[in-house]
């Protein structure tokens, strides 16, 4: 029996289900674990739904997601699940404060799509290939059988657009394509979720955008462009740190250049590094010797050394001759 079947039989003939996702959780962590968690709720499933943010916050646009309103705080989540599912997590510390419960679950359902993740859970479903969580998600409820909520697909969809980036990343293959035309024949309004998703900014940000604009930095030798924004910046803005997500969307769109990043300092001091490829460079295997992880054209991590030694180090990272070279 194949790991998806493994758990479509699990999460069948489980009474109770504990989900979670990734900290600061984006449109695919939410949407694939929401999603999944409507189609159990359907079947008579009792679940559980958090991610390790304390208290939770949630962004706007996750108010349009079904299932939101009954997210519950950490302190709330089992401490030893039966079964527990976690969604989007690269590597078991994102999922901070409820790792814990997962290496106590008896059956801990691992669904990713994240080049750089080690192979955790007890059913590990993780598929580098796919466009997003919420695609590996939609094949699991497939050889679950039945019928999908339209809510689950909802969540599904919103997961599913937002990862590939509206379809237009190296990763979405004719396949995504035709599991969004499946979930769009459900009926929900599709142009009011994208603008919650894509066209939803306060004034605040576009001027705290600005003041990134103007940092904006080219590094030659790299072929990248990087920009950083520090706490006092956020707090003179009135914005916070998760209304800046977008912000190296905006960054990449920089002309002739392969790599983009954005620093973003956290309130711990250290800063968080996003960054992205056209093309040219492997950022999954950059963002892991920093600790961090991702996929080949997208990464992330966490750098302790500011901003010009975060990008002294990047930049060494970026040229240094690949190990076939």
């Amino acid at each position: 029996m194949d790991d998806l079947a493994r758990a479509a039989e699990v999460l069948t003939s489980a009474g109770d289900v504990a989900l979670a996702c990734h900290l600061n959780p984006d449109a695919d962590a939410l949407g694939s674990m929401l999603g999944l968690s409507a189609v159990l709720r359907s079947r008579g499933v009792s679940t559980v739904c958090s991610f390790p943010n304390e208290p939770l916050h949630l962004p706007p646009w996750a108010a349009l997601l079904p299932g939101s309103e009954d997210l519950v705080e950490v302190v709330d989540f089992p401490d030893a699940p039966s079964v527990m599912v976690t969604c989007d997590c690269a590597s078991a510390d994102r999922l901070g404060s409820l790792e814990p419960a997962a290496t106590k679950a008896q059956e801990l359902i691992w669904i990713d799509h994240h080049r750089s993740n080690p192979g955790s859970g007890t059913i590990p479903l993780i598929d580098p290939a796919a466009s997003s969580t919420c695609e590996v998600v939609f094949r699991l409820i497939g050889v679950m059988g039945g019928e999908m909520p339209d809510d689950a697909a909802l969540c599904l969809y919103a997961g599913l657009v937002t990862d590939t980036g509206r379809f237009q990343y190296e990763a979405t293959t004719p396949e995504t394509l035709r599991i969004a035309a499946t979930l769009r024949e459900h009926p929900f309004d599709h142009s009011r979720l994208v603008q919650a998703l894509y066209e939803d900014n306060r004034r605040e940000y576009l001027r705290l955008a600005g003041i990134a604009l103007a940092r904006a930095s080219f590094v030659p030798e790299a072929n990248m462009v990087w920009t950083y924004l520090t706490q006092a910046d956020l707090a003179e803005a009135g914005v916070g740190a998760n209304e800046t997500d977008d912000l190296i969307d905006l960054i990449r769109t920089a002309r002739d250049v392969d790599v983009a990043a954005v620093l973003k300092q956290q309130q711990d001091g250290r800063f968080k590094v996003s960054v992205r490829s056209r093309g040219a460079s492997d950022l999954a295997a950059v963002a892991a010797a920093f600790g961090g992880g991702g996929h080949r054209l997208a990464a992330g991590y966490t750098s302790d050394h500011g901003p010009a030694g975060t990008i002294a180090r990047l930049v060494t990272a970026l040229t240094l001759p690949s190990p076939a070279a």
